[in-house]
């Protein structure tokens, strides 16, 4: 277990915040819920049919004693969340339409995070991505001055970790778009003790090639600086400048990166992709995420490929930002 693991755990422990699973018939969920719930981390809350899920999780060999299930069918407060639906919607949505919408495990879980019945969400096991996130963006949506979602990706190895976005959501982000994700994403970092340094990614260094592509992520840079000049962002960086000190002693040695650069910000969801999973099936590291950032709470997206641990770890760190959510909103109050 990295160290950064280990802070998560016990911040974790400490607070216990209430993690819905709408995918509540899947094998994997049922055996990280059920480690999770022994392990006393969460306070996890299953969406589905108690005594299907109790019969699974007998065959399998685990206990979820003790562990919340919501059947949407049976919830005693669906009223309170179809009225609360068709409100947030504003219009979008009639009752008898949001009734049948609520009906589905992730929109009904959802909703459960946005009526502070939990603190964050994790599916994405047996759904796709665009199931996960739609209803995210309709009912919890992003926070104030953030335009859009993005995805990331911590990338963990012993006591190594970085981050990487986006991974994730936005095929190909422009200028300002490329800008924000690089904040939001040093703001993600903040929050698991990363001391963030960004590196805006190209295939070019300071200006030694120049493109449409290029061009896009200098000026992205340029923006990033100036709207938070209190962080460390700096670019546009090849990978080997933004991560060798030698290298970047050569091709851009007044960058206050200086070759240690930690937050990595691809200039499209395409290069995003395959350089985490680079990093992840030939350097060994472990990727946990995508982590949805931008939302005013957390809904984390699981790969479908996805393993009982990863399931574990990603609610962990789903744990850990509504802790930090938590504390934002106490703060500026």
């Amino acid at each position: 277990m990295s160290d950064l693991f280990n802070k998560i755990k016990t911040k974790v422990q400490e607070h216990k915040p209430a993690i819905v699973f709408p995918e509540g018939n899947d094998e994997r969920i049922i055996k990280a819920v059920s480690k999770l719930h022994e392990d006393d981390m969460v306070k996890p809350i299953v969406v589905g049919d108690k005594e299907e899920i109790h019969e699974k999780a007998e065959d399998l060999g685990v206990s979820l004693k003790g562990v919340q299930i919501f059947n949407p069918k049976t919830y005693v407060n669906f009223d309170k969340l179809v009225s609360s639906f068709v409100e947030r919607r504003k219009g979008k949505e009639t009752e008898e339409s949001a009734r049948k919408k609520l009906l589905d495990a992730n929109y009904f879980g959802t909703m459960l995070v946005y009526e502070n019945y939990a603190d964050g969400l994790v599916s994405g096991a047996a759904h796709s991505t665009g199931d996960t996130v739609r209803p995210a963006l309709q009912i919890i949506k992003t926070k104030p001055g953030i335009q859009r979602t993005s995805g990331v990706f911590i990338m963990v190895k012993e006591d190594k970790q970085f981050v990487f976005a986006d991974c994730a959501i936005n095929i190909s982000p422009n200028a300002d778009e490329l800008a924000e994700i690089a904040i939001s994403t040093a703001e993600t970092a903040k929050a698991f003790d990363i001391d963030p340094k960004v590196a805006m990614l190209s295939f070019s260094t300071k200006g030694s090639a120049s493109s449409q592509e290029t061009q896009k992520v200098s000026k992205a840079t340029n923006m990033a600086q100036e709207s938070r000049p209190d962080l460390v962002i700096d670019g546009e960086f090849q990978f080997d400048a933004a991560f060798v000190p030698a290298v970047a002693q050569k091709k851009a040695p007044d960058s206050p990166l200086q070759g240690e650069a930690n937050v990595f910000i691809f200039p499209s969801l395409e290069s995003g992709n395959l350089g985490y999973k680079i990093a992840q099936r030939l350097g060994g590291y472990d990727a946990i995420g995508p982590i949805l950032q931008g939302l005013n709470k957390p809904v984390n997206d699981l790969s479908r490929g996805c393993s009982v641990n990863d399931v574990y770890s990603l609610a962990l760190i789903t744990a850990m930002q509504g802790i930090m959510e938590k504390k934002v909103q106490t703060t500026s109050n």
